[in-house]
């Protein structure tokens, strides 16, 4: 049995891994150079970057790709926790380390921003507690199906429907929660990391605190692309072939049923072919006579990112590996945010994995990987808008650190929504696919199994259950079971 895997991302990857594992005969095709997708790398010099994802929670889920291709965690893939998570800046000079364990992060909280540990040690609990009750069914399940539905989980979540926070935003249900407005706006952050507005989006994203703060955030010794590294060399051990700089053409199908692919001009026949790319540019492109439903086509894409790869001249101990630079007024960055323009004030994301991996910096520097968060490409004029933006993160970087950045940049990079599409085949450089920014969009995420073509499989940030690394690996375990061994 033949297996066709369109897109090297991570939940190709994994995929691939699982069905060779079966016994399947797995190929992968990748349009880029590189494996990866957005969970790449970029060298200039002698510095390194992760160019995409740069938070690694739920290790769980690799390790896990180990055991099933059979070969153990061994020491193929090494990560440590982070005792530091994020290292938060507030324009009013406050600064705020989220350690690790969270009674530590609660008493921190207490003595910089005055908000009492328990309101934070409380809504940690009920992260947790929010977690237990649904992430099996909507993060690891084939969510929805009428069998799903059906389910005693279903049915304990209708019995605690309150406890979904479903009918209410993640804002609000943030400033109930807390008594400082800097507590709200750290918790109102992770709306982004699935590219969404707090203000708009459930109460239900309180989840994903739990992923961070009680579970545990970590680091590859490596860096981040290590982690589609490891996956690609252990899919090459059980026999997956790559085939890279190949895009394909065509997803072929009669009655209803897979036949194969065209890539680079050459068809060939696979029983089962497994798409990782973005669902809003795959059907058009690969499957032009199975049109896309409107019901996901009318779903806000979620948000993107301008990111600007500088290497610096000296180290800045001010910095951990992860710091957030906090803008002022967090409801006009959204709300200037969703009329596809870019606040003058942005929360400004600063990454330098070399403080973690010394060898990604020359001695003396710094990779800072900078990035803010952007609307998908409508066609803005993104020249001027990049220009005004790098001048605001310096002028904030400068006020905020008292690091003049500008003179220390040796090196730079960029990468604008238009460049993500092109790159990756996002639809207009959105980096999660549909947004969470209405109660109904957990059930409107494409699924991972084609109701028309049988054989037809989707994995990636673009369906069920979401984008983000974790969410990614999920899907290629929900397929994984869909497929019989052989």
């Amino acid at each position: 049995m033949k297996a066709a895997i369109i897109g090297s991302g991570v939940g190709g990857l994994a995929t691939a891994i699982r069905l060779a594992a079966k016994g399947y005969r797995v190929t992968v095709f990748e349009q880029s150079e590189r494996i990866g997708g957005k969970l790449n790398e970029l060298r200039m010099g002698d510095f390194r970057f992760d160019t995409g994802p740069s938070l690694f929670t739920l290790p769980n889920l690799v390790d896990e790709l180990f055991d099933v291709a059979g070969e153990g965690k061994s020491n193929a893939f090494e990560y440590k926790q982070l005792e530091n998570v994020t290292r938060y800046f507030y324009p009013n000079g406050k600064v705020l380390n989220s350690w690790a364990d969270p009674k530590r992060f609660a008493h921190e909280a207490e003595i910089v921003l005055g908000e009492p540990a328990t309101n934070i040690e409380n809504y940690l609990n009920e992260c947790e507690e929010l977690y237990n009750l649904t992430a099996n069914m909507f993060m690891f399940s084939p969510f929805p199906t009428w069998e799903g539905f059906k389910s005693e989980e279903a049915k304990k979540i209708g019995l605690n429907l309150k406890k979904l926070k479903a009918f209410e935003t993640m804002h609000k249900v943030n400033k109930r929660s807390f008594k400082q407005k800097e507590t709200i706006q750290l918790f109102n952050r992770f709306a982004t990391y699935n590219g969404s507005n707090p203000y708009k989006a459930p109460g239900t994203l309180t989840i994903i605190p739990h992923l961070e703060h009680n579970i545990g955030a970590y680091f590859p010794k490596k860096g981040m692309y290590s982690i589609a590294l490891s996956m690609f060399e252990l899919a090459q051990k059980l026999g997956v072939k790559f085939h890279l700089n190949c895009p394909v053409q065509r997803i072929e199908y009669n009655n209803g049923k897979v036949a194969g692919i065209k890539a680079n001009g050459i068809a060939d026949s696979y029983d089962i072919v497994v798409n990782n790319t973005d669902i809003f540019t795959a059907y058009p492109s690969q499957m032009p006579d199975s049109k896309l439903s409107w019901f996901y086509k009318r779903h806000e894409p979620s948000s993107s990112a301008l990111i600007f790869y500088w290497g610096v001249k000296g180290t800045h101990p001010q910095l951990d590996v992860h710091n957030i630079l906090f803008s002022n007024n967090y409801a006009k960055e959204f709300e200037i945010l969703g009329r596809k323009g870019i606040t003058n004030d942005p929360t400004v994301y600063v990454f330098i994995s070399s403080k973690a991996v010394t060898s990604d910096a020359p001695e003396g520097h710094e990779n800072w990987f900078v990035m803010v968060n952007v609307p998908p490409d409508y066609g803005q004029d993104w020249k001027e808008l990049t220009a005004q933006a790098k001048t605001n993160i310096i002028t904030k970087i400068k006020r905020e650190l008292n690091i003049d950045i500008e003179p220390k940049i040796l090196t730079e990079e960029i990468l604008s929504p238009p460049l993500i599409e092109q790159k990756t085949g996002s639809y207009r450089g959105a980096l999660y696919g549909i947004s969470s920014n209405n109660r109904f969009a957990a059930f409107s995420r494409h699924p991972n199994r084609s109701k028309s073509i049988k054989g037809l499989y989707f994995v990636g940030g673009s369906v069920h259950p979401g984008g983000g690394i974790p969410l990614c690996l999920a899907s290629a375990k929900i397929v994984d079971n869909m497929i019989k061994p052989i």
